[in-house]
């Protein structure tokens, strides 16, 4: 594995995780709350085969300081600038995870020309509703005022709509407890910027790209209504359900996505 190095349009310093030498690229677009390492097995099941490229989202840089003045479209020019950077082998399958989801897909939408098609994972667009509503602010302030597991706390209940001592549960895990230690000002930036786009999923009917909207049988039923709203719109759309799985299929069965990742790219890289 190397460590690909790209600027911005905005002169930020980018970079991804490369792995894999021959056939097609494969761009993936990590999800919130961690970085591009949580694709690591999958990255290495798709290596035979592809070159697998895993952006590091800006936001999720060590040390990063972020800017009030972040923003969805900031996210897509970021990953364009990466895929722009591949293209000269031809056109990448870019695939998106949930928040990731979401900015693969503007991306694509802001220019496609440097994709062959797109796979997104439980993208949370806000189709009618917002992602976190009225609770943003409730944890913007939590995290202002120096409590990020309070600003945690009020973003996974909103998103999960577990009960509460479930959710204070889920805080106790030492695991859970370090990604809040370095990630929740950006888990919390990220609802923001994306309840920022508004509602409505229109804009999305000019994306010709094939498009596969993959959701695990067992994620929440919001984000099961979100696909089903983008799948309505979309031109050329396919709706692939992960049996027995949620939210976290490259964690709990990486196998299986990778091999729903192979089946899209054997569609946009036919011939």
């Amino acid at each position: 594995m190397t460590e690909l190095r790209v600027l911005a349009p905005d002169g930020v310093p980018l970079t991804a995780l490369d792995d894999g030498d021959s056939g097609p690229t494969v761009l993936v677009v990590h999800p919130g709350g961690r970085g591009p390492e949580s694709w690591d097995e999958v990255a290495r099941l798709l290596t035979e085969g592809f070159r697998v490229v895993r952006i590091r989202r800006r936001i999720y840089e060590p040390g990063v300081r972020i800017g009030r003045d972040h923003s969805m479209a900031v996210e897509a020019a970021d990953v364009l600038a990466v895929a722009e950077s591949l293209t000269a082998a031809g056109p990448v399958l870019l695939v998106g995870h949930s928040s990731g989801a979401v900015a693969a897909l503007e991306a694509a939408l802001r220019d496609p020309s440097p994709f062959a098609g797109v796979v997104a994972y439980d993208p949370p667009i806000p189709t009618r509703s917002l992602l976190v509503g009225e609770a943003g602010p409730r944890a913007r302030a939590a995290l202002d005022a120096g409590d990020p597991a309070e600003a945690i706390r009020i973003h996974l209940r909103t998103i999960t709509g577990l009960p509460d001592e479930v959710v204070a549960g889920a805080l106790t895990d030492p695991h859970v407890q370090a990604l809040i230690a370095t990630h929740a000002e950006a888990q919390i930036v990220e609802d923001e910027i994306i309840d920022a786009l508004g509602l409505g999923v229109d804009r999305y009917g000019a994306l010709r790209l094939p498009v596969t909207l993959l959701q695990g049988e067992r994620s929440f039923p919001h984000l099961h209504e979100r696909v089903a709203d983008l799948a309505a719109v979309l031109p050329d759309a396919r709706v692939v359900t992960l049996p027995g799985q949620g939210h976290g299929a490259n964690s709990d069965a990486p196998e299986e996505l990778a091999e729903e990742i192979r089946e899209a790219a054997k569609g946009v890289f036919a011939g």
